[in-house]
């Protein structure tokens, strides 16, 4: 398991970034989490990245656990930093 604290850097538009996100979440067969506060929801969910409302400049965490974890941890450190 991976785990790891990002500052997102950028989302042009919160609905359709998160969608964004969770596109790339689901690219993986690794599961991914993203930890706000005392929140924690699957990156694969659209409904549950929604409840987040995550914005420029926040700082989440990032937990990745699978047989392509680093791979799915870079995919979306790189989205959030907006590499």
């Amino acid at each position: 398991m991976l785990e790891k604290s990002v500052e997102v850097k950028v989302l042009e538009n919160g609905a359709r970034s998160t969608a964004k996100l969770v596109q790339i979440a689901n690219q993986y067969r690794s599961t991914v989490n993203i930890k706000q506060n005392s929140m924690t929801v699957n990156a694969k969910s659209i409904m549950g990245m929604m409840t987040l409302g995550l914005v420029t400049g926040q700082s989440i965490d990032v937990e990745v656990d699978g047989e392509d974890e680093k791979d799915a941890m870079n995919g979306i450190e790189m989205f959030l930093l907006g590499r």
